[in-house]
């Protein structure tokens, strides 16, 4: 069946189950039981706890979750299913947790008045922050049932480009920005573009202010500027130490009398090591 948008409330139920996936996994919950248990806490109103139910027989019949989001093409997104994807994937960098997060800000995002330039953005971040791979990636941003033909058809188009034309290039290229830059250089204030205009004013500015930088400045940027949804991203180990200082002192003392112990066990305890001779005295206790 053709994937289109959902109402609302279905959205605001998938954020929810997404979150909560991610936080009873990050509990080492086994994933079957989370499913099941998840289930009773969903909206009945909503077709989410029937596709919870596919997604656990799938799960115990193949043990993967996107296999049966794959399957359930009317109800998940292609990007939905390729980010979980990715993250079953052991080959992949993609974490389950972090993915889980994606699709629930997405969720959230979409929930709202989701504006298609915005989405779009956050995907592709998605992809380039998680190395996801732009070929197949895009295909499925592609297949979002909120973009129109002009999106899928200029979608379609920088997945080729990419890697030899800057990303910000091809967005400003696309903005009302650069129509009106044409205008104003041009002294043609009737110009009108042969091709949509995908991007507002406000983008194109921002775009062009980060021509030839790191893509990610142009992603904080227009999450700054213009309130885009932000990626969540993988937390830096802890740099910490694993115990308190004193907690180790007694580790090194437990360990130390161990060592002992195993030393006697095998009969090489020399005890003699642990004699003070008398030239060792300080010369204030002489």
């Amino acid at each position: 069946m053709p994937q289109t948008q959902l109402e609302r409330e279905e959205y605001i139920e998938q954020a929810y189950f997404f979150r909560v996936y991610r936080e009873r996994l990050e509990q080492n919950t086994p994933a079957q039981e989370i499913l099941g248990l998840i289930r009773e806490e969903i909206l009945s109103t909503t077709r989410l706890p029937m596709a919870i139910d596919f997604l656990a027989a799938e799960l115990a019949l193949h043990g993967r979750v996107s296999d049966g989001m794959k399957r359930l093409s009317h109800y998940f997104t292609p990007f939905q299913t390729f980010v979980v994807g990715k993250a079953e994937d052991e080959q992949s960098r993609m974490d389950m947790r972090i993915a889980l997060q994606v699709l629930e800000r997405e969720a959230e995002y979409r929930a709202e008045d989701p504006n298609p330039a915005a989405l779009f953005v956050y995907q592709f971040e998605c992809l380039a922050r998680n190395r996801l791979g732009y070929d197949y990636g895009l295909r499925a941003v592609a297949a979002d049932p909120l973009y129109d033909d002009a999106w899928r058809d200029w979608i379609e188009r920088i997945r080729m480009q990419l890697g030899t034309v800057d990303f910000a290039d091809l967005l400003y290229l696309r903005s009302e920005f650069h129509v009106e830059e044409i205008r104003r250089r041009n002294r043609d204030p009737d110009y009108q573009p042969s091709y949509p205009v995908l991007f507002g004013l406000q983008e194109g500015r921002i775009a062009w202010a980060n021509l030839g930088k790191d893509p990610l400045y142009m992603f904080a940027a227009l999450q700054r500027q213009l309130g885009y949804p932000a990626v969540p991203r993988s937390k830096p180990a802890s740099q910490r130490p694993l115990f308190e200082p004193a907690v180790e002192m007694r580790f090194q003392r437990l360990e130390a009398r161990l060592a002992m112990l195993e030393s006697e066990a095998k009969g090489e305890f020399d005890i003699s090591k642990f004699y003070k001779h008398p030239g060792d005295e300080s010369a204030g206790d002489k």
